[in-house]
């Protein structure tokens, strides 16, 4: 694929000026670290993208590590659709690491920060903390437990530890500043009680760890040396830096944060996702409207035009939102020199050529696709009674009209010039069959100083497969969802047509993912509900670019 010009990246200039100076060693050491509680979504691709890319180009190398500490949400289902997304979009990581693998690490700094006078028991109530935690205006309240003793603190920890109090009795927290402007400082919590097995570690562990505590120690354990992360973790890196000053760790990786990716008519809010299809407003995580990979996939959308919009779009500070037909148009593009084309007719309507005889049948080699002589052809048969879309016919058309009409003729793709003679209706007055009949001079050529009044695409009735075909279109009918009351007030109820009674080439089944560009009509993904009798197509964008 003919690619566009590199869009800025702000990180790339860091790592090759760090490069320059030297710093960690001349190494690029990254990670994704995705937490296991949902699938991974578009949001996702652009942190994917520019991990696995940075290391790559750097002659690094990347991690895959689960954040894995909230055992109540999560399990093996998500973690295995991850791995299987991020081997899907083309990559491969150095380690597969579990933050849980570090448990007992970041216990030992926990018992460390006690002893430094850096982290208490605090024995509130969730909801004192949260009051008296302040707001961006005011400064919080030192809570009542944070001059504990050491040794108190380090008793009632190991209490904690061993399991001898319940859940949201007690926290540790870290001991930092009640007064700091940065919410994020104002004494953190950094372990939580929970008497719930963990899916990966098992039933040992009755304490977990926060997820900003985590993060920063999980990194230096790895040695990773550019921490990644979307803007919305700006706040936070004061927190990760005094983590892991105060521990006086062996390495200590640089947080830089970009701007994550937005969307038009897309929630990426993976908590929002969660309620669509637990609530059943799409049918599971793999719904081609849904934004996630698996949903992306089974639309047909190829992991190369994930990572060529990627691309595209580039990293900066700045959050903003993407046009959805710059989205689709990306799509569009790739597609266009990577599907193969098909004939369909979604909208059958009966023609029968009156100038053949009903045994006539003739099979062409038409390309599989006009620009890729790679990509070789395929048998079409061709018989005198045929299929054509019904929008294909006009009995009074209008100028410049390039279809089949009363004496009119056009070309069908690849075989003859056939003229409409005579047009058939049922009682109701609905066109029932057109009969036509053909010039046979014209088979694949215009003989000189003959003119067909456009191309349509067409199907022999004879050997025609019946086909599904199920258009999808924007889940949201809002361009911000999110801006609404409520979101789901948003869903489109057009955003899935199923049209039965479709019919195709046939061909021998082809693998559930495969893309074709079917003539006239869009590029369409073989569903995994397809059978050899019966295929099934999802639409994956239509052939009209909207965008400028």
């Amino acid at each position: 694929m003919s690619q566009t010009p590199e869009a800025a990246n702000f990180i790339k200039n860091i790592i090759e000026e760090d490069l320059k100076n030297g710093k960690n060693g001349g190494n690029v050491i990254t990670r994704f670290p995705p937490e296991p509680n949902g699938y991974l979504h578009l949001g996702h691709v652009k942190s994917i993208c520019l991990n696995f890319d940075m290391a790559e180009r750097f002659n690094g190398y990347c991690n895959l590590r689960f954040d894995d500490t909230n055992p109540e949400k999560e399990n093996e289902e998500y973690m295995a659709s991850i791995k299987r997304d991020v081997h899907w979009l083309g990559f491969d990581w150095k380690h597969l690491r579990h933050a849980s693998d570090y448990f007992p690490q970041l216990l030992d700094y926990a018992w460390q920060l006690i002893d430094k006078g850096l982290a208490y028991v605090d024995s509130q109530s969730a909801e004192d903390i949260r009051v008296n935690r302040g707001t961006l205006t005011e400064p919080g309240k030192n809570s009542p437990y944070r001059e504990r003793s050491i040794a108190e603190n380090r008793t009632l920890f190991q209490e904690m530890v061993d399991g001898k109090h319940p859940d949201g009795s007690h926290v540790l927290r870290a001991k930092i500043d009640m007064a700091s402007p940065n919410i994020n400082l104002r004494d953190p919590v950094i372990y939580r009680i929970r008497h719930a097995a963990h899916f990966y570690s098992g039933d040992s562990w009755k304490v977990y760890p926060m997820y900003d505590y985590t993060h920063c120690l999980s990194d230096m354990l790895e040695n990773i040396t550019h921490s990644l992360c979307t803007l919305e973790f700006e706040d936070h890196r004061p927190l990760y830096d005094w983590v892991l000053n105060v521990l006086e760790t062996p390495c200590h990786p640089q947080q830089i944060e970009f701007a994550r990716l937005s969307l038009e008519y897309t929630v990426l809010s993976k908590r929002r996702l969660i309620q669509l299809v637990t609530e059943k407003h799409v049918n599971g995580w793999d719904d081609p409207r849904m934004p996630t990979i698996a949903g992306m996939r089974r639309r047909g959308i190829p992991a190369g035009a994930l990572r060529e919009f990627c691309r595209k779009i580039g990293i900066s500070k700045a959050d903003g939102t993407i046009a959805i037909e710059y989205f689709e148009s990306t799509i569009r593009d790739y597609l266009n020199e990577h599907a193969a084309r098909r004939m369909t007719v979604v909208r059958p309507l009966k023609v029968t050529i009156t100038s053949l005889p009903d045994d006539h049948e003739e099979h062409y080699q038409l390309a599989n696709h006009p620009q890729d002589e790679s990509q070789g052809s395929r048998s079409v048969p061709f018989s005198n009674t045929l299929y054509i879309e019904r929008d294909d016919i006009s009995e009074d058309p209008p100028k410049k009209w390039k279809r089949l009409a009363p004496g009119q003729a056009v070309r069908l793709r690849g075989s003859y010039v056939i003229t409409c003679d005579e047009i058939i209706k049922d009682a109701d007055g609905n066109i029932t069959e057109l009969r036509c009949h053909h010039d046979p001079d014209t088979l694949g050529k215009n003989p000189e100083g003959y003119k067909a009044n456009g191309v349509i695409h067409w199907v022999s009735a004879k050997h025609a497969l019946d086909c599904e075909i199920r258009n999808y279109d924007r889940l949201f009918s809002q361009a911000n969802p999110m801006e609404a009351e409520n979101f789901l007030d948003t869903i489109n109820p057009h955003s899935l047509t199923i049209i039965q009674g479709a019919k195709t080439e046939p061909a021998a089944p082809a693998e559930a993912g495969t893309v074709y560009q079917f003539e006239r009509l869009g590029y369409y993904a073989v569903d995994p509900d397809s059978t050899a009798d019966k295929p099934v197509f999802n639409r994956t964008v239509e052939l009209r670019d909207g965008f400028k």
